[in-house]
């Protein structure tokens, strides 16, 4: 057994080191820097309650990106000189972002008080892209506000780390526990298995015999895309070994530090290969294109659901989800407690609530609000427009678990198809919500890497042009005249129904008198710079007038969007970045 010693290492704050709603995300060249990492480790161990640290065991894994290795053995050194009992640790260092909350709240060994995350999400990853952490608590959502100003209060006056220098690096690829002895008793690393419990729970939710024997019907062809990021250990293990599907139905399934190259984040422009094949590409695919495709973010808790030739909006995903849960889940056979959206996200989840006399809550951006409303067991499914959605199995969002929903959903309305001629598609499904709920026209337009004081300057001129509803509405009809009036327009606050606390500043709002919103907000995922995301949505009763295609259909408010806001004036961009 190797004994260690605990050092008191001397070192000087950095400046920026606050982490946001999914943790600090920053260059790896700034990573990289003497002392960063271990500031911001020490720092959390500092805003952590003791029972949080001593004697505790802490997970440490993420999604594979470059640097995570070297950052896990970081982590564990400065873990055991704070006294931590016991690391655990995915093989290679791999687990998703719902998996480490699945660990924390499922592991049977010990109960696990919290994790490090280390991941940039959908942030590209390499030398020169971006790396990120954040810390989960011991419900396995992310640390609250509270606990993060504690981190960034820390970081700004830090002086001293400790860390176990002794300890020699783990062998990350062996399953198998490394024990170690210092100043305060024994210490643990345990490399496990990445896949065992998040199936295992899986298990519990799903209906995996009849996801198994729609995937065995010759009619239903399927495709996964996991950008190269961690979700691809998920894919094989679930739908190859567990389902029985093809392994040819996997794409970008292997986990690389860079992501091959690409853009780990599942939308339209950045998914080229899995678009492409799904009959949704500029070109013509070779072949028929697969019944049902999905791709997954770096770390596995975003999707985009496609069918074929159609792309289900990250809106209508979670309010179609929610419709028919009930029917198709097992886990929500009993009913739904409620359901919530971020406040960008399409009222499509709201007529659904409604319909079904659900509990129904609007929240800001950030899984934590989610997390508050399932820990009271107010909220049963929930999700957010930037491709996020999930339930109260965890406290994240869970890009795989979206999958095997739209799965166990296109399972149940083909049960008694399946030697017929015809399956119900992805499409009818769509059609079908759309016909008896309404369909929100929606989308979002993305300026990324935008000077941060040009976009502060954009958003602070919206909120002062909200101060009279006459003139938006003058401005809008010169604009667009057939554009209903904007009967509504603030900054979105939230006042907790939990914890009773407020969150101000969420996004500007202007709201139409014919339902229609548009909503203004700047994102706190980006690594440098600032991005502006703008939401553009309206609502369509009629069922004749569902099938537009949705750019022609918001085209008027989109140009009301960027000229209400100036919105090339202020950033110099005469187009966005990305278009959802």
């Amino acid at each position: 057994m190797v004994m260690f010693m605990v050092t008191r290492k001397e070192t000087t704050p950095f400046e920026g080191q606050k982490p946001g709603t999914s943790g600090l995300r920053k260059k790896v060249t700034v990573f990289k820097q003497p002392n960063y990492l271990h500031n911001f480790v020490q720092s959390t161990f500092n805003a952590l309650a003791a029972d949080q640290v001593k004697g505790a065991t802490i997970v440490v894994s993420g999604d594979g990106r470059y640097f995570s290795k070297d950052a896990i053995q970081i982590i564990i050194k400065i873990a055991a000189a704070n006294g931590v009992r016991r690391i655990w640790v995915g093989q290679n260092g791999l687990l998703s972002t719902p998996a480490v909350s699945a660990v924390i709240r499922e592991r049977v060994g010990a109960d696990a008080t919290g994790a490090f995350i280390l991941t940039a999400s959908h942030n590209p990853g390499g030398p020169h892209e971006d790396f990120g952490i954040k810390y989960n608590m011991e419900n396995g959502g992310p640390a609250p506000e509270a606990v993060t100003e504690k981190i960034f209060a820390n970081t700004k006056i830090i002086k001293e780390y400790l860390i176990a220098e002794d300890i020699p690096d783990v062998n990350l690829s062996v399953i198998g526990v490394s024990s170690f002895d210092g100043p305060e008793g024994p210490f643990d690393v345990e490399v496990f298995d990445s896949t065992s419990d998040y199936v295992k729970l899986m298990k519990t939710i799903f209906d995996f015999v009849s996801i198994q024997k729609l995937l065995s019907c010759p009619k239903f062809t399927f495709c996964y895309d996991a950008l190269h990021g961690v979700a691809g250990i998920y894919a094989k293990r679930i739908f190859v070994e567990e389902l029985g599907a093809n392994e040819n139905s996997l794409i970008n399934c292997t986990p690389k530090e860079d992501f091959g190259g690409g853009h780990p984040d599942p939308n339209l422009t950045y998914a080229k290969e899995l678009v492409a094949r799904m009959g949704l590409g500029k070109s013509s695919p070779q072949g028929e294109p697969p019944e049902f495709g999905a791709a997954a973010d770096g770390d596995a808790d975003r999707n985009m659901i496609l069918g074929k030739r159609f792309f289900v909006t990250p809106s209508d995903s979670v309010a179609i989800i929610a419709a028919n849960a009930v029917q198709a889940i097992p886990y929500f056979n009993s009913g739904l407690k409620g359901v919530a959206r971020s406040m960008p996200t399409s009222a499509a989840l709201d007529v659904v609530a409604k319909k079904l006399h659900l509990k129904f809550f609007e929240v800001p951006t950030g899984w934590k609000f989610f997390g508050n409303l399932m820990d009271a067991g107010l909220c049963s499914i929930c999700g957010e427009e930037s491709f996020g959605t999930g339930s109260d199995h965890i406290r994240e969002k869970d890009g795989i678990w979206a999958v095997l929903a739209w799965l166990s959903i296109l399972a149940f309305r083909n049960k008694d198809k399946l030697d017929g001629e015809k399956l119900v598609t992805v499409e009818d499904i769509v059609l079908q919500h759309w016909a008896t709920h309404g369909r929100h026209y929606y989308t979002r337009y993305d300026y990324e890497n935008v000077d941060a004081g040009a976009a502060k300057e954009l958003m602070a001129h919206l909120v002062n042009q909200q101060s009279s509803l006459p003139d938006v509405n003058k401005i809008i009809k010169e604009i667009g005249p057939d554009v209903p009036n904007v009967i509504q327009a603030d900054e979105f606050e939230y006042k907790d129904p939990v914890d009773g606390s407020i969150s101000k500043h969420q996004g500007i709002r202007y709201l139409f008198e014919d339902g229609s919103r548009l909503v203004f907000r700047l994102s706190g995922t980006g690594s440098e710079g600032a991005t502006i995301r703008v939401y553009i949505e309206q609502y369509e009763e009629d069922s004749m007038k569902t099938r537009r295609d949705s750019q022609a259909a918001l085209a008027p408010l989109v140009d009301v969007a960027l000229k209400l806001s100036k919105m090339q004036e202020f950033t110099g961009r005469s187009a966005p970045t990305v278009i959802t």
